[in-house]
């Protein structure tokens, strides 16, 4: 149900007195087969007047007395009085301090009232029925100076819900804050869907209302005058009394409840409650309605959310849709919207009826968009253009913060060359460069060398950067996946190999004699790399002796290698090797026989 809460300020007149307040918002809603009930006690020993004695109780007691077949679901406590406030009291001798606090101030005077909050649900459920004592509330030392105006006063109570299985689906509201009544405060409740009038109730916890004083004092609900006399006339709702146990000396404060199933019809969608004060200062602490609705209320959690792998940018989101505190099925097909700060991210829907208290469970991979650098906001919105009728449609987002983790710095590397062993092939140490990128680094990166990006990409074929490597092609680029070992987070740093071609180097001689050694003129890094090669050798007399190139045999020391031996002499080599980057090399070479 979603509420609207309006506060409607009209003039009325307390002694002249101008005040401040704190309105009553909506606190809590409880959904299922509930009801709900008061204890608590006034620490006051009569009703305040100007006549009155200036005295108050530090402690009080009262009794709780639930059925067996009512099982507490909450219990919280609120406790009021003159003055600044004093939050350290005691509940059955246990120390308690407030979770939530108000005030309302005397804007002229400067005096000031408050009430404090603590949700004691496990106390209560442990204690269960028996005696309740409120004990060191002190405002002994605060109550001379209110007591002439008669704004003395001090006391508390316990709010409990209860389950019972033969109770009515219904839908419970807890209003709360420290607002006066000297005005006329209009409570619109809207998104009603209330299917049975039978057992709606209102309740209220209010302060330093007088039996005495009953000027303008109306409660109204959709415009209808309402009361539970003799106990509560209509014509002074606050008067200190407790419709719970029909108690009438509850001196200056009020705990009661009224039927208001006269006063709302089936098929209502909206509810409203005035309520209004001449002259007696009544604060209203809290307000409870207890109607009989059958609506959803879908609510959101994320579970979990974490990079499953950064590089590619996919993240798991686990999360799960709740429908509790309701009193109807959270419908199959409620639309489920996630977003990264503003970006609809992806949409997909609940596949069954969530029932009263269920839940649905999801884990799903998502994108991060390439525009999210490194903070982002992840939101889940269900039920986002309120297209399914809730009990409230305030809490149906959840969010959180996440920073994207970031992959490593890249750095520059220097490349690699070496020389053509053949058909362009070179061998590599590649120890300096891993020494390099290490030192780089700090401890938490860890390196891996692949020959091939693709390679990196599927972990396969690693290469050992401390053993030689010899290249798959030339150019070749080595890729290092540099990753951060905290957040498995990965940079790729590259560099390339070149093999080049290197002059070849002419022996000084050789004796092809038959030995089995020096046999053929062996020139070094010539065969295999100068593919195009031509060689020229001559005698001395210019006469051309052998001519080859990388198709034929190396020179054996006969006449083109098929007719007679060559005498032992000096020869001489012309060697085109048809690379842009070497002019025809011309030498000698000494044949020896």
């Amino acid at each position: 149900m979603k509420f609207r809460i309006t506060i409607c300020i009209l003039l009325f007149s307390l002694f002249n007195i101008d005040l401040f307040s704190q309105d009553i918002e909506l606190f809590r809603q409880f959904g299922g087969r509930i009801d709900f009930l008061m204890i608590g006690n006034t620490l006051n020993t009569q009703e305040n007047g100007l006549t009155s004695d200036c005295i108050i109780n530090t402690e009080s007691s009262t009794t709780l007395s639930l059925s067996t077949d009512n099982t507490i679901q909450a219990a919280f406590l609120y406790w009021a009085g003159s003055g600044t406030g004093d939050f350290e009291i005691k509940l059955n001798d246990i120390d308690l301090t407030p979770e939530r606090t108000f005030i309302d101030v005397q804007e002229t005077s400067g005096r000031e009232f408050f009430s404090a909050f603590a949700d004691v649900t496990e106390q209560v459920i442990s204690t269960g029925n028996g005696n309740y004592t409120l004990s060191d509330f002190d405002l002994t030392s605060v109550i001379p100076d209110y007591c002439n105006n008669a704004t003395n006063f001090g006391g508390w109570s316990i709010i409990i819900i209860y389950q019972n299985d033969s109770l009515p689906l219904n839908q419970i509201n807890i209003y709360d804050g420290l607002q006066h009544v000297p005005e006329n405060i209009t409570i619109q409740l809207d998104n009603l869907n209330v299917i049975d009038d039978d057992g709606a109730k209102i309740g209220f916890l209010a302060w330093e209302g007088d039996a005495g004083l009953s000027v303008n004092e109306s409660l109204r609900i959709n415009g209808n005058l309402i009361g539970n006399p003799p106990l509560n006339p209509p014509t002074n709702a606050f008067n200190g009394t407790n419709s719970f146990t029909g108690v009438s000396n509850l001196f200056n404060m009020d705990m009661d409840f009224y039927d208001i199933q006269n006063n709302i019809d089936i098929g209502d969608t909206n509810a409203t409650i005035e309520l209004t004060s001449g002259q007696d200062f009544v604060m209203i602490n809290t307000i409870i309605t207890k109607l009989n609705s059958q609506l959803p209320d879908g609510t959101v959690n994320i579970d979990q959310y974490e990079i499953t792998n950064c590089n590619e940018r996919i993240s798991q989101l686990d999360f799960t849709v709740f429908n509790r505190n309701s009193t109807e099925v959270l419908p199959a097909g409620t639309l489920i919207n996630i977003y990264i700060d503003n970006i609809l991210i992806q949409s997909l829907q609940t596949t069954f009826d969530i029932p009263i208290e269920g839940s649905e469970s999801f884990s799903i991979p998502i994108t991060i968009p390439e525009s999210i650098v490194e903070n982002f906001t992840l939101s889940i919105h269900i039920d986002e253009e309120n297209a399914i009728l809730e009990i409230s449609d305030t809490n149906n987002t959840d969010s959180i913060e996440f920073t994207l983790p970031q992959p490593p710095e890249t750095i520059e590397i220097e490349h690699l060359e070496t020389c053509n062993i053949g058909f362009e092939k070179g061998n590599f140490d590649l120890n300096d460069t891993y020494t390099f990128v290490t030192s780089n680094y700090d401890s938490i990166i860890d390196f891996i060398f692949y020959p091939t990006l693709e390679d990196l990409e599927n972990d396969t074929n690693p290469i050992n950067p401390l053993l030689e490597y010899q290249n798959i092609s030339n150019p070749q680029t080595i890729f290092i996946k540099t990753i951060d070992t905290n957040t498995d987070c990965f940079a790729v740093n590259e560099f390339e190999l070149n093999v080049t071609n290197c002059p070849p180097t002419f022996p000084e001689g050789f004796s092809p004699n038959g030995d089995g050694t020096n046999d053929q003129l062996d020139i070094l890094g010539l065969y295999d790399i100068f593919t195009d090669f031509k060689l020229l050798i001559y005698n001395r007399y210019g006469n051309l002796v052998f001519e080859g190139d990388n198709n034929s045999s190396k020179w054996n020391g006969r006449l083109f290698n098929n007719k007679k031996p060559l005498p032992t002499a000096t020869y001489f080599y012309t060697l085109y090797l048809n690379d842009n980057n070497y002019k025809p090399l011309n030498g000698w070479v000494y044949l020896s026989r």
